[in-house]
């Protein structure tokens, strides 16, 4: 009996100060992005929504491809040494070569393509003139790759650049996905004893369905967060509603469906996604047999732990706001 309470009371002491970890790690970060968002609002170029003040968002997801490219590359095994150099340098100039071609020309996207384009051409060559080292297998993980961190990357430099609504656009992602995973956590925390049922037990032993419904619960509290947000302190169609900083609001025409049902709905949508994104994160962990991308995240592992759900769920923002929300 002695024996069992010595070692519950190190695993108790590891338990609060990886939780303790998480918190602060959680703070600093919500920091970062509170004065990330007011350097986007606050420094616009010209009448343009997402100017100057949004590079440095565009500085975060740069680093997100970088990074999780590293991160991933660190995790899988068959890729050769040519080919892991050829997908970093790429996970490096993407970001910045969507930036400059969207901020110059407008076409950020086509410029993206045209480089993912190039970039396989390279990789294809490695398998022919390399062919001992650089498999195919390894061809098309880096591929991967250079999709899930790279490509994905640009999505969200893509919301930070829209011509229209891209500070609520960065809200709503932001808001959601956080908020999505907050309150997955507290209501899988609190009420997993009375609703135990799991998840996806072969991926994530510790996600439990109660804790989705939280999450789902979360995201939509998000999004009508960040419409309020965008609402009050910015305005929509041009209207100035309590403070209207800077001419940033939310541009919205339909005259048939209220901009917080949109809002909810997307926010539905995103909530849904980040939890796949962040089980297909788990996917890939278990495929490499290992429990964290990284550690540069204390008590959160590596980047690509914490920006799963974001990467995730770039896409489907960027199509709303750019086919619903006009």
């Amino acid at each position: 009996m002695q024996e069992e309470v010595t070692t519950m009371q190190p695993v108790q002491k590891e338990e609060k100060s990886g939780f303790k970890a998480r918190m602060i790690t959680a703070a600093v970060y919500l920091v970062c992005w509170v004065a990330l968002i007011s350097m986007k609002w606050l420094v616009p170029l010209g009448n343009v929504d997402g100017g100057w003040g949004s590079l440095g968002f565009d500085a975060v997801f740069c680093a997100i491809s970088i990074i999780g490219s590293f991160e991933f590359l660190r995790a899988v095994n068959g890729v050769s040494y040519p080919q892991k150099v050829i997908t970093m340098a790429f996970s490096v100039m993407i970001v910045p070569l969507y930036v400059a071609i969207q901020l110059t020309m407008r076409s950020g996207l086509l410029g993206v393509a045209v480089a993912f384009t190039v970039y396989t051409m390279f990789l294809m060559a490695t398998s022919v003139f390399d062919p001992l080292r650089s498999t195919v297998k390894g061809t098309i993980t880096c591929v991967f790759c250079m999709l899930y961190c790279g490509v994905l990357s640009t999505m969200l430099s893509a919301l930070n650049h829209l011509a229209q609504n891209s500070m609520a656009a960065i809200l709503l992602l932001f808001m959601t996905t956080v908020l999505c995973d907050t309150c997955a956590f507290v209501f899988g925390s609190l009420l997993k004893r009375f609703f135990p049922w799991k998840l996806s037990p072969k991926l994530s032993p510790n996600k439990t369905i109660v804790g989705a419904v939280g999450g789902l619960i979360g995201g939509i509290i998000g999004a009508i967060l960040a419409y309020t947000f965008i609402y009050y302190f910015g305005g929509i169609n041009g209207n100035i509603i309590y403070v209207g900083f800077n001419n940033v609001y939310l541009t919205f025409t339909s005259q048939k469906i209220h901009p917080i049902v949109t809002f909810t709905l997307v926010g539905l949508a995103t909530s849904v996604l980040a939890q796949i994104g962040d089980l297909f994160e788990s996917a890939i962990k278990r495929e490499c047999g290992i429990k964290d991308m990284g550690k540069l995240l204390p008590g959160h592992g590596g980047i690509l732990d914490r920006f799963d759900s974001m990467l995730y769920c770039s896409v489907v923002v960027l199509l709303s706001f750019g086919t619903i929300i006009i």
